[in-house]
């Protein structure tokens, strides 16, 4: 029976775009297990997808099927032949209005706005920032994920880089795998936190609601830099940078150390002392990286949106 793509898992819609491949393992990845030589030599595949297509067999070594805790000494070939899928299954191009604030033939740089899901899933199966990709850059089919290496929450807005083909999209991963992307947020928060801080705290599944992330022993590290900018008493206008990239990351740490963001509806219900943004009030503000094609360093900045700037003009008139 064909599968349909309305309400279908992540992995399906990864699969969708992906190709296949070949790369010879580098001579430094000597040594390491081939599952994790695999998410060196392809940073644009999640580590889970690779691991899924080795044991199925779609990832053939030297020509063989390989166990993922084969160590390699470098120099093997790789092959990659994803499962194929039907055309049913692909996102479909939808033409829908951008903010565009950087393109050339290898990026494009989205100011998104709150609201907007960055790719379809359960309950989203269309009308996604991927489906407004896929009419805006037809080539966007050829690349796996459709360009997208990283993500931000429906109702986060702000910046977020699109690779324009599979070379880019390899570096742009990359760079986020060695922390050299930087990422600055703006985020409103309840109460009075101390002036500046790095949040390091581990963050994983919440096991009591699979839809939520926690800080957790079993989770992944995340670490978030912050220093308040401003404070009216009730919440403060923190600046954020990430150092690492995990799920709902800032929104978790903060209702951590007790700080919830503003608007925030899963990791703090209601509002206090009259606040009400009706999403949780974080921005991504500027973002800087390495052009893939020409190594000279890039920067964006993207101004608050509407209805943050609205609720912190009330905050500094007292309201």
């Amino acid at each position: 029976m064909a599968k349909h793509y309305s309400g279908a898992p992540e992995a399906d819609w990864e699969d969708a775009f992906a190709a296949p491949m070949a790369a010879t393992v580098s001579g430094a990845l000597g040594g390491l297990r081939l599952d994790q030589a695999l998410a060196r030599t392809f940073p644009q595949y999640s580590r889970n997808r690779l691991q899924a297509w080795l044991k199925a067999g779609h990832i053939l070594v030297d020509g063989a099927r390989a166990e993922a805790s084969r160590a390699v000494t470098g120099g093997e070939r790789i092959d990659i032949a994803p499962p194929t899928m039907p055309d049913a299954a692909m996102p479909r191009a939808q033409r829908m209005p951008l903010r565009i604030v950087y393109e050339d033939r290898d990026l494009i740089v989205i100011d998104k706005p709150a609201g907007l899901v960055v790719h379809p899933g359960a309950g989203v199966p269309d009308r996604t920032l991927l489906n407004a990709l896929l009419a805006h850059a037809p080539e966007l089919a050829l690349v796996p994920r459709a360009g997208i290496v990283h993500r931000l929450d429906k109702d986060t807005s702000g910046l977020l880089v699109v690779a324009r083909n599979v070379a880019a999209q390899a570096h742009l991963a990359a760079q986020l795998a060695a922390r050299t992307v930087r990422r600055v947020y703006f985020a409103l928060v309840h109460g009075d936190p101390p002036a500046q801080g790095t949040i390091d705290a581990p963050i994983g599944r919440d096991t009591r609601a699979r839809t939520r992330m926690a800080v957790t022993r079993r989770g992944k590290e995340a670490r978030t830099r912050y220093r308040v900018l401003e404070r009216f008493g009730s919440a403060a206008l923190v600046e954020c940078r990430l150092e690492t990239g995990r799920t709902h990351q800032i929104r978790v740490h903060f209702q951590h150390i007790r700080h919830p963001l503003v608007g925030d509806p899963v990791y703090r219900r209601g509002t206090r002392h009259g606040l009400a943004l009706g999403r949780q009030a974080l921005h991504a503000a500027e973002l800087e990286l390495v052009h893939p094609r020409s190594g000279k360093t890039l920067s964006w900045r993207a101004p608050l949106p509407r209805d943050m700037a609205g609720l912190l003009r009330e905050l500094r008139r007292g309201g």
